[in-house]
């Protein structure tokens, strides 16, 4: 009797903004005549030359939920090798475990965790039978977190992520409305206008982006971990996120290099939030848990200075961006 091996795969593949996964939301289709009447479809608009006349109409779709890290299983003989597929611009890091498993056995054992360099992949673990006269069942989970936990922050001047002026601070580090966990503990939320420019604070690769999000509310289960955002990692393996752009407001792509002080996107009012502002945080992975980190910036006069606050509401502050702020 020849033994039988059964698989079922779970790829949780995590994109973690400010605290979960990133559900499929709006996206956009193009619709065009090309030069020879033929009607095209793209998910970028079509370049000038391509088009018989100016017409292009957008429709509006819900896409599923796309990972952004992959689980992918390849069979060698008797075993399966599990291997991570980053499709991001920036490293990952994932653990790879077991949901169940009957007569089976990981080299390494599991859970097992690995760093995946940008856009590439790397075999996490190797599975066989433990017993190659038995059937063997098994189950996979794959977490993912941005960043490499080898990473190490340099300290550095950040500029002001918009036109210089004076802004207020409706949230600073340790506000208890939403900047009380690890990965926000050191975040400001800037009260900008909606559509206010937003500026590259510090140079980078685009790592990861959403600008498809169109609502906003209190309801944290649904919006918690939701905003429109962009995602830059450093050279020193920092990255910074700019959070709850407007709708279609992210300006670059993943995988372009920003200067500092580079137009990066729009601000708005978009996931958990009680008003348009501006979210930003700098986070390293510190071994499958996303952390933010002090920072300094500065304005046109010298280091700004943001108050902590521990507020049971939204707390407010003042930072004036012409002069250190309190």
């Amino acid at each position: 009797m020849k033994p039988v091996l059964r698989t079922a795969l779970l790829c949780l593949a995590a994109t973690v903004l400010l605290g979960g996964a990133v559900p499929g939301e709006a996206a956009r289709l193009y619709r065009w005549k090309d030069k020879q009447g033929y009607t095209q479809y793209g998910d970028r608009p079509p370049e000038a030359g391509e088009l018989v006349d100016a017409s292009v109409d957008v429709l509006r779709f819900h896409n599923p939920p796309s990972a952004l890290v992959r689980l992918r299983l390849e069979r060698s003989g008797m075993r399966y090798q599990a291997w991570a597929d980053n499709l991001l611009h920036g490293p990952v890091e994932v653990r790879l475990g077991f949901k169940r498993n009957s007569n089976v056995i990981a080299q390494p054992l599991l859970p097992a965790t690995a760093v995946v360099p940008a856009r590439s992949s790397v075999m996490v673990a190797s599975i066989a039978m433990r017993d190659p006269m038995r059937g063997g069942d098994f189950e996979l989970s794959l977490d993912s977190l941005p960043g490499d936990p080898a990473a190490d922050a340099q300290d550095y001047e950040y500029r002001l992520p918009f036109e210089y002026g004076r802004v207020r601070v409706d949230q600073g580090p340790g506000g208890s409305f939403s900047h009380n966990d690890t990965q926000n503990l050191y975040a400001i939320d800037f009260a900008v206008p909606e559509g206010t420019p937003i500026l590259a604070a510090r140079e980078g690769l685009v790592m990861q982006v959403e600008s498809d999000f169109d609502k906003a509310g209190l309801n944290r289960e649904r919006f918690g971990g939701r905003a429109n955002f962009i995602r830059i990692v450093h050279g020193d393996g920092s990255m910074a996120v700019y959070a709850h752009l407007k709708p279609e407001g992210v300006q670059v792509r993943e995988g372009q290099y920003v200067r500092k002080g580079q137009r990066i996107g729009l601000s708005g009012n978009t996931g958990f939030s009680t008003a348009p502002h501006l979210h930003f945080v700098v986070q390293v992975n510190h071994g499958m848990v996303l952390e933010s980190i002090p920072f300094r910036m500065f304005g046109p006069l010298g280091l700004l200075r943001f108050p902590s606050q521990h507020a049971e509401s939204p707390p407010v502050g003042t930072a004036p961006a012409g002069r250190p702020g309190p």
